[in-house]
């Protein structure tokens, strides 16, 4: 989630917040934003290099809420009717995308009715986090998503605590969407749809191989490998890793612990 004022802002924003290879289509980037000018200004910037954008109105973290960003937007029809608008007007490719990701209001009757609204203002899809915006870790509602889907005629993508290539069926099988979306999972474990209920070593050093391939930053590098490395690392251990301040001494360790 990129914050669309920072990015159209200041170069040194895009610089650290968006890198693209020719390898990475299809590729749609996702911006927190409140303000349509800005949001169309950001998505004019990045449509050379991906196939679309998707607008956060699902994030419920205090700061996002706070600055009129995320999941307060369901609650702001017009505005986020507006955006859409406005970033269809900038953009002059017919076949760059425009989504929204959301979650659910207590009353799913306003959430199918938001999403209508954007359905008529040209959203292509809608994915949809099956919990409000107050639950965290409560179970996540997939008779609520079922019912979204079976209102909309365009595509509907469920989202919400997929662990596993199993769960992530059994969303599908209950929701009958037209996709899953998985965002921790996939940090933790990379091959999830390829089956493996925890990271295997390949799919970490095919991540060392790619970032040294590529320069990718250091911070960037080492976090996702303390995603990838969560379950298969001790308490200790992980105090140990996660302290690793260069390439060359994460290098080192995953060498000595792994022997690769």
């Amino acid at each position: 989630m990129i914050v669309a004022a920072d990015f159209v802002r200041s170069v040194k924003a895009r610089d650290s917040e968006f890198t693209v290879n020719q390898g990475d289509c299809p590729l749609i980037v996702q911006f927190a934003a409140n303000d349509a000018r800005l949001l169309s200004d950001a998505a004019r910037i990045v449509c050379p290099y991906a196939n679309g954008i998707d607008i956060n109105c699902g994030c419920p973290q205090r700061w996002a809420m706070a600055e009129g960003y995320g999941a307060c937007l369901i609650n702001k029809p017009e505005l986020v009717q507006d955006m859409v608008k406005q970033v269809r007007n900038q953009v002059e490719n017919p076949r760059f995308s425009v989504s929204i990701k959301i979650r659910i209001h207590d009353d799913l009757r306003r959430t199918v009715d938001f999403c209508r609204k954007a359905e008529a203002t040209g959203v292509n899809w809608i994915t949809v986090h099956g919990r409000t915006v107050e639950e965290r870790h409560q179970p996540v509602h997939y008779d609520a998503i079922k019912i979204i889907k079976e209102s909309m005629s365009i595509p509907v993508i469920a989202n919400g605590d997929i662990r596993s290539l199993k769960e992530a069926e059994s969303m599908w099988q209950i929701t009958r969407t037209d996709g899953v979306m998985v965002a921790r999972g996939l940090l933790a474990n990379p091959a999830m749809f390829a089956g493996y209920e925890e990271t295997p070593l390949k799919c970490i050093w095919d991540w060392v191989d790619i970032a040294l391939e590529l320069g990718t930053p250091f911070m960037c590098f080492h976090q996702h490998l303390m995603y990838m490395m969560e379950k298969i690392t001790s308490r200790q251990e992980k105090r140990i890793f996660n302290a690793l301040s260069s390439t060359s001494a994460v290098l080192d360790y995953l060498t000595d612990h792994y022997g690769i």
